[in-house]
């Protein structure tokens, strides 16, 4: 709804106001809340509200207005904060309703100003929203007239002709609009009347005019009251007295060219800076025509502070630096006294206007951030809501707000000075888990001024990650026989999120191992990730399990074979290591698990058992590898790490048609090995009659 329309309701309800200064029946709600609406496109409620309004007068069904239901004010976390004074109203949560909590002075929150609102920020969350309210506080008539002294003195020479002008301090009134307008009145007196006049800069200059001349002998003093009434309903009055003091002598007063004059300056120019310099004339001679300049008598403190004044040249200059965002103006009364017997005086104003420079800093304001944010918030997702002003006017005080680095962030404006930092992009706490981003704001002046702040935002974890293993498959060796429940082999895996989301637990995936089931023969721990053997596990009862080979070392080529002591493949993945025995050195040996499949690297040879609580291997170089030199760069015997088996080792000659059991045996113990012989050649031979191997193995 447009201002304008806004205003001419508010006149309809200033209407029904009676001479008593009360409202109508029908209109005391209306009274209270002047209007609330949304403006066109800045999402913006208005309400008015009186001054001095009691405790829990009614503002606005503020919840009602913002669209909100009064069931989510609580769950969402509705809350209202101002800048200004965020205590002097209060929302009900039951009702929705807007309501005044503590005495409202309009003067004290505004002072002069004509217009005088509280701004409230409405926030809500999950998700969050800000909305913003203006509540314009209504002056009433609270402050009467006040002058600035109990009693003003006024001198005048007897010689005074009729129509003499003598300048008296008017009273103030706090309040604005209407209630501040002030008429004056002065006592019944044949000898003087008031005269009232409103100059350029709508001020109200009151004067004590001579009607007709005064005899100090007749009367040496007249008392007169003078009283200022403002416009309120109902009005309200102040008094002064004004003592007329009737001297002899000088019969010329000096005099200005003008009776006003204005002059514009700029804050902060430098102390000395000459500001005016008066002229007064007089048409006495002598004594009688040297001027002395001086501040009136009326001139306050603060004034005279500021500024100084030449008694001989009547040159005004600056004594403090001026800030405009202090005082943006300054009414000094200037006297020109005549060096007379008795003195004359003449009077004018300087009303000096201080012009804006841009010398003040924005400021940046963070007025409530969500942190941290999920990686996986949804695009938009507002992270902190940002407000920045300036003390400077015009240009000077408009300000802009950017995101300075290059960050999955950027900002919004909203309304006015204020900003919301939103999520622009998808965010990846496994890449990165934090941002620290810089907000910059710049005024319009020239040069223009900016202030910067650190906004640190952390990304919280989602469980947006599986837990992976170091390799897709490890080789575990096993002897046959083992002790029921014996730790054979630690898992581990690794998870990118963090905290609970990172809690790894494991578990064994369930298949058939011949009639039984893989359960049966081996657990794993779900948390420490531990593998053990269930029972005593026979190497001849179980099937061969099959490894799928990985490209080895490629200073290597060799076939090999494992019959394992479980019917299993296990799926984790680790090197095995094959170390020297008693006298030689170490070696690190590729094992089956690692064997290329590869034609040219080797074949796989059949399984072939070596002996008690042991398994056959079979190694030979690959084709063209340059360190096939002699056996002398192998060692003779290895052993393998945690077992008592024994390696033996010796090279194949070339185009040897030996028995690849020759290549390589081992075993623990001799006797046994050659009971286990017969038995496992049998196989052997069973196997090569079927065509299931194209080489012969058998133990040494």
């Amino acid at each position: 709804m447009p201002r304008d329309l806004l205003l001419e309701i508010k006149q309809v309800f200033d209407m029904v106001i009676t001479p008593e200064g009360r409202l109508g029946s029908r209109c005391l709600l209306l009274s209270l809340m002047f209007l609330a609406v949304w403006e066109a496109g800045s999402g913006q409620v208005l309400y008015s509200v009186p001054e001095e309004a009691k405790h829990g007068t009614f503002v606005g069904r503020i919840a009602q207005d913002l669209g909100l239901e009064l069931a989510e004010l609580v769950p969402r976390l509705f809350r209202v904060a101002s800048k200004d004074r965020g205590d002097l109203l209060e929302v009900n949560l039951q009702n929705g309703i807007l309501f005044v909590n503590s005495r409202i002075d309009r003067e004290e929150l505004c002072g002069r100003s004509l217009e005088c609102s509280i701004h409230l920020e409405v926030v809500v969350e999950r998700p969050l929203q800000v909305f913003h309210v203006e509540v314009e506080v209504k002056d009433i008539n609270d402050n009467p007239p006040v002058f600035p002294v109990k009693e003003q003195r006024v001198l005048i020479y007897e010689s005074r002709l009729p129509d003499s002008l003598f300048p008296l301090e008017g009273a103030s009134d706090e309040d604005v609009g209407v209630n501040s307008i002030l008429t004056y009145k002065l006592s019944s007196s044949e000898y003087f009347s008031l005269d009232v006049k409103t100059n350029s800069d709508d001020n109200t200059q009151i004067g004590l005019v001579l009607r007709k001349s005064v005899d100090r002998e007749e009367t040496p003093t007249h008392n007169l009251l003078l009283t200022a009434t403002d416009g309120g309903k109902p009005e309200l009055t102040g008094s002064v007295q004004v003592l007329v003091t009737v001297m002899d002598v000088n019969d010329n007063a000096p005099r200005f060219s003008q009776s006003e004059y204005e002059v514009r300056i700029f804050e902060n120019s430098d102390n000395g800076t000459i500001v005016i310099r008066l002229n007064a004339s007089d048409p006495d001679e002598g004594i009688n025509r040297e001027i002395s300049y001086s501040f009136n008598s009326f001139v306050p403190p603060m004034v005279i502070d500021q500024f100084s004044i030449d008694s001989n040249s009547g040159e005004i200059k600056i004594r403090k630096n001026l800030d405009f965002e202090k005082v943006k103006s300054y009414k000094i009364r200037i006297d020109a006294t005549d060096r007379g017997h008795p003195p004359m005086a003449g009077h004018c104003t300087v009303l000096v206007k201080v012009l804006d420079v841009n010398d003040n800093v924005p400021r940046i304001s963070l007025t409530s951030m969500s942190l941290p944010v999920p990686e996986d918030a949804p695009l938009g997702t507002v992270i902190a809501l940002i407000s920045v002003s300036d003390l400077d006017s015009g240009v000077n005080g408009h300000v802009t707000c950017t995101l300075s680095s290059h960050a999955p962030f950027k900002l919004v404006s909203t309304f006015k000075n204020y900003y919301s930092l939103v999520l622009d992009s998808a965010l990846d706490r496994e890449k990165l888990s934090h941002y620290e981003l810089v907000v910059t704001a710049r005024d319009g002046g020239s040069p223009s001024l900016s202030s910067t702040a650190s906004v640190s935002v952390e990304v919280a974890d989602v469980n947006d990650n599986a837990p992976l293993f170091a390799q897709p498959e490890y080789t575990v060796f096993v002897k046959e026989n083992n002790p029921p429940g014996c730790h054979i082999f630690t898992v581990s895996a690794r998870d990118l999120d963090a905290q609970e989301n990172a809690l790894v637990s494991y578990s064994l995936v369930e298949r058939r191992v011949g009639e039984r089931a893989l359960s049966s023969y081996v657990s794993v721990h779900a948390e420490s990730g531990k593998v053990y053997a269930l029972q005593p596990l026979d190497h001849e009862e179980l099937e061969l399990l099959q490894f799928q080979p990985r490209q080895p070392n490629p200073d290597w080529r060799y076939s090999a074979s494992l019959r394992a002591g479980m019917h299993s493949s296990v799926h984790l993945e680790e090197a095995g290591i094959l170390r020297a025995g008693p006298g030689g050195s170490d070696q690190q040996w590729p094992t089956v698990s690692s064997a290329t499949p590869e034609p040219e690297a080797g074949e796989v040879s059949p399984p072939v058992g070596a002996g008690v609580n042991s398994n056959s291997w079979t190694f030979k170089y690959g084709p063209g590898n340059p360190k096939q030199s002699g056996p002398g760069e192998l060692p003779d015997k290895f052993i393998i790490p945690g077992s008592p088996a024994i390696i033996s080792i010796r090279q194949e000659p070339t185009n040897s048609q030996i028995d690849k059991s020759d290549f390589i045996t081992f075993g623990k113990k001799e006797e046994t090995k050659k009971k286990k012989k017969k038995k496992k050649g049998n196989k052997t031979q069973e196997k090569k009659e079927k065509g299931n191997s194209t080489t012969d193995n058998s133990d040494q």
